[in-house]
């Protein structure tokens, strides 16, 4: 059963962005690289079926329609590392946008390296793709698709995910909340463009800040898997890089990327 909210007017869409919303289409990572040679703003493209869903590492991502498939294609200045920190820019955005909806009774915390948890379970998943690069020492990315997919109606089946991975669970299923993904993408729209304001002005210091004060397992054990190697240990805070460190039993450990399992 669904619960009705009143939620906030969700008609405050940030100025200076553009929103393309789609009946259907492959993927919205893969529209925003066919659209991107051609836009000269930021702009939210949102699909209400994919056919074609992808998460990290080529994953299948599952989405029927009702829940929210939208990608954030923007021309970021900095280098590919610093442009790669708006992972954490969208966590943060998601995890705004999911307290206004779900209210305060829910659990909402934040997995590295880009995920959001619902009590516990994977609620929404971020994927970021270059869809271009300049020339040069120090060039920068010519654009970026930042891809949001969140579980509002439904989620996939344990079986469908990979073992060990956070049990995937719904906004609906965890909270009896229903939304419509045009009116949770406004307000993850704004959310995102206070964030990276935060971001644009201050430098990654108080997204990082923000983002640890959400994290999951902060000071419990994980295991981070590379494609090379698997390592246990504590989780110890977020380094200055957006890279994770972690206490373990051969030293501290700085680790760029990885998939972390609980």
């Amino acid at each position: 059963m669904s619960t009705d909210r009143a939620f906030p007017d969700p008609t405050a869409w940030p100025e200076g962005v553009a929103r393309h919303v789609l009946d259907e289409v492959d993927s919205t990572n893969s529209e925003a690289a066919r659209l991107a040679p051609h836009l000269t703003q930021p702009t939210w493209i949102m699909a209400r079926r994919q056919t074609a869903a992808r998460g990290r590492r080529g994953r299948v991502w599952v989405s029927p329609e009702g829940n929210l498939a939208a990608t954030l294609v923007m021309r970021p200045a900095g280098e590919p590392a610093q442009v790669a920190l708006r992972s954490f820019v969208a966590a943060l955005a998601l995890a705004d946008a999911m307290a206004l909806v779900t209210g305060p009774g829910a659990v909402i915390s934040l997995k590295w390296p880009n995920d959001v948890l619902l009590n516990g379970g994977k609620v929404a998943g971020i994927l970021l793709e270059s869809t271009g690069a300049g020339t040069g020492t120090g060039a920068g990315v010519s654009h970026l698709a930042i891809g949001i997919g969140v579980n509002l109606i439904a989620a996939p089946p344990q079986e469908a995910v990979e073992p060990g991975a956070a049990v995937p669970v719904s906004v609906l299923g965890e909270t009896g909340v229903r939304i419509a993904p045009e009116d949770f993408l406004t307000y993850l729209a704004a959310a995102f463009a206070r964030w990276e304001g935060q971001l644009v002005t201050w430098g990654f210091a108080p997204v990082r800040n923000a983002w640890l004060g959400r994290a999951a397992r902060l000071g419990q054990p994980v295991t981070a898997r590379t494609m090379t190697e698997t390592i246990t240990g504590t989780f110890d805070t977020l380094g200055e890089d957006g890279s994770l460190i972690l206490k373990t039993a051969a030293g501290r450990r700085a680790i760029p990327a990885a998939d972390v399992y609980f």
